[in-house]
């Protein structure tokens, strides 16, 4: 059990920090600023996002099964994933086992 939860926290950290980089540098770099070449040298950001963000997908859906979490509490955790602190959030939880 301690091996699929240090797999998930792993991964819940990794994703979140994708996330914070995804949202607070990538986006508004490419949103806020005119110069292309800018933004260009963070493209790298979104694409290792998109390979994290299904394996915390997959990370969390196994620490759930092991846990017979509820459909509910699953959901959730799943949905953590998609904003940039809760799945640290959902990590410190885990680690402190206040979940």
């Amino acid at each position: 059990m301690n091996k699929i939860i240090l797999f998930f926290r792993f991964w819940a950290l990794w994703a979140g920090a994708m996330s914070l980089l995804l949202w607070f540098l990538y986006m508004p770099a490419k949103y806020l600023v005119s110069d292309k070449n800018f933004y260009e040298q963070f493209i790298w950001i979104p694409i290792v996002h998109g390979f994290t963000y299904p394996v915390y997908l997959i990370a969390a859906l196994i620490l759930c099964i092991a846990k017979r979490k509820s459909l509910l509490s699953t959901g959730l955790f799943l949905l953590a994933g998609t904003l940039p602190v809760a799945s640290i959030w959902i990590e410190r939880r885990v680690k402190s086992g206040r979940w």
